[in-house]
């Protein structure tokens, strides 16, 4: 499957899910009292979300091919804080695992764990209404760990710094608690080393740049 047809199904995925929990809600929430965004709000997120590289490498060590990596879907937990009413600064934690592979010619390269906390400055509209989308920007730090080799006598990927942008909308349902539908960008890079048992160790730049789709429930206090 392209990377085109991976993201559009995970597209696709997230907002069909995401309609069908606001569909159901809807007919209660018409008439049940909820809480606006306001200063001082701190809001808790869980969500499950889909992580879907788009790999892109560059070597010149190896002559031909390219690096590959997997999808991941897992839980993840965000932490927000409402600096005004429309202002919020958003954390979030969730840690994947992908399969990586070099392709042409094929070569397993085992897997790795990703920890990117990120964080993002959030401008949210229609604060005081039920339904209030927002957009955000920010950094992250991705840390690469339990490295699993595969093929390569050995393989070290080295930590970063990236950036990130968002958008999403959080529906309310009654009192503090909102359904939540997230889209982000990440735009990561790692130097990975790898022996694969030549005179020295291949180099390769990989551009990770993963979409994250999120579907999930927040509660404010």
């Amino acid at each position: 499957m392209t990377f085109s047809h991976k993201l559009m199904l995970s597209a696709a995925v997230v907002a069909i899910f995401g309609a069908t929990m606001v569909a159901d809600s809807t007919a209660q929430a018409q008439t049940a009292e909820f809480k606006t965004k306001q200063a001082g709000d701190f809001l808790i997120r869980g969500r499950v979300i889909g992580v879907v590289p788009q790999e892109d490498s560059s070597t010149g060590d190896i002559a031909t091919g390219e690096a590959k990596v997997d999808n991941d879907y897992v839980p993840e937990v965000d932490f927000s804080y409402f600096l005004t009413d429309n202002i919020a600064l958003e954390l979030i934690a969730a840690t994947t695992k992908h399969d990586v592979k070099w392709q042409n010619p094929d070569v397993d390269l085992g897997s790795v764990n990703l920890l990117p906390p990120t964080l993002t400055l959030q401008y949210h509209f229609m604060a005081d209404q039920r339904f209030s989308p927002y957009v955000g920007a920010g950094l992250n730090y991705t840390m690469f760990y339990n490295e699993k080799s595969g093929a390569a006598n050995s393989i070290k990927y080295d930590d970063g710094f990236g950036y990130a942008f968002q958008a999403g909308f959080d529906y309310a349902i009654s009192g503090p608690w909102s359904l939540n539908v997230d889209v982000k960008k990440l735009f990561l890079n790692t130097d990975v080393t790898a022996d694969l048992g030549g005179a020295s160790p291949a180099k390769v730049d990989v551009d990770l740049d993963p979409w994250v789709f999120g579907v999930g429930v927040g509660y404010r206090f």
